[in-house]
């Protein structure tokens, strides 16, 4: 049976001061009425016919209805922890892996790419990603190098050949232009048997961890193994650790209006008004109902409450939540982690 499986971990760093520790990204409602994470939960529940997991840290777990992870530990044990407890109930079971803090303004056009992904793995023993056809030349992304056609019955699925980590600008305009370049949205259908086997060829120690999880007798010895898993587990990504060494990957090109939200200035693909790239005429994108801009143009600005007023300023990423304000350059909007590297130096900590 299909199962989809959602990764709501995270710290909380990328879009600091709104996304905090305890509440990350996908925790917040950034366009319209839900959240990043409701968002994912709704699709994912109409196109699954089975199981819905979220897999998310202890402290998040009141929240939603999950599987809580004892210490965060990064994709590979989630990953792995997750595909064990379907295993347990379902030998032949098919998971797909979906990010919970990504937006997707083409539903539909997703879930006939997911169904394309799990009919792939269902077909054969492969690890099927699906890779977004890039609209820019993107350094913030890392890629998927595809090759020749891997599925007889869907001519569109590629073989994987190699995963690519951030490019520079040239090597990322170089991509742009070759036409073999997915970027990679950390989205992943395999049968469960499939991914452990590659767990366990290429993360030994954690494969025997999930095995013992897997054989646990009772859920309060279960409880014990995932718990001696996660202390005993290095913090591993499920690319660097598994992905990038596996057998068999191959990747369905997607067009459906993704943006994984990865910094402020993504924000400005998401805000309504006249198209990506503006939230209005002078393309400000604003989140908040208290915000003016006067004499501005291709601002970035969010508040959670009170007054936010820019006069006479561009190109600027200004937010406002809870006991914070952030205020920086638009082109630097991925400095935030340098922020957050500051007030931890500081020992300001009470603010991340």
């Amino acid at each position: 049976m299909r199962h989809l499986v959602i990764l709501a971990g995270g710290s909380g760093t990328r879009l600091w001061p709104a996304s905090r520790k305890d509440r990350p990204k996908q925790f917040l409602r950034l366009v319209g009425a839900e959240t990043l994470l409701q968002a994912t939960v709704r699709r994912a529940r109409a196109i699954s016919g089975g199981r819905v997991l979220v897999v998310t840290a202890q402290a998040q777990s009141p929240t939603v209805e999950i599987v809580a992870e004892p210490l965060g530990r990064n994709t590979a044990i989630a990953i792995g922890l997750a595909a064990t407890l379907l295993a347990a109930d379902d030998p032949e079971a098919i998971l797909g892996v979906l990010p919970a803090d990504q937006h997707i303004t083409d539903e539909a056009g997703l879930a006939a790419v997911i169904g394309r992904a799990f009919a792939a793995a269902e077909r054969a023993d492969v690890i099927c990603t699906v890779g977004v056809v890039p609209t820019r030349a993107e350094t913030g992304y890392g890629y998927l190098l595809t090759g020749a056609g891997a599925d007889p019955q869907d001519p569109g699925v590629r073989v994987v050949e190699r995963f690519v980590e951030k490019p520079d600008a040239a090597t990322a305009a170089a991509y742009l232009a070759g036409g073999r370049h997915l970027w990679n949205a950390g989205m992943f259908f395999a049968r469960a048997r499939v991914l452990l086997a590659e767990i366990e060829r290429h993360l030994p120690t954690l494969g025997a961890a999930l095995v013992a999880i897997g054989h646990a007798p009772d859920p309060a010895a279960r409880a014990a193994a995932i718990d001696a898993a996660y202390r005993g587990a290095a913090s591993v990504s499920i690319d660097h650790g598994v992905m990038e060494k596996a057998a068999r990957v191959v990747t369905i090109p997607a067009e459906v209006g993704w943006n994984d939200v990865g910094s402020w200035a993504a924000l400005a693909d998401l805000a309504p008004g006249v198209g990506p790239g503006g939230g209005d005429a002078a393309g400000n994108a604003v989140v908040g109902d208290d915000v003016v801009v006067l004499d501005g143009a291709g601002n970035v600005v969010m508040s959670d409450g009170g007054v936010v007023a820019l006069c006479g300023v561009s190109d600027l990423v200004v937010v406002r939540a809870g006991d914070a304000v952030l205020v920086l350059p638009r082109e630097r909007a991925q400095d935030v982690k340098a922020v957050i590297a500051e007030l931890e130096r500081r020992g300001l900590l009470r603010y991340l």
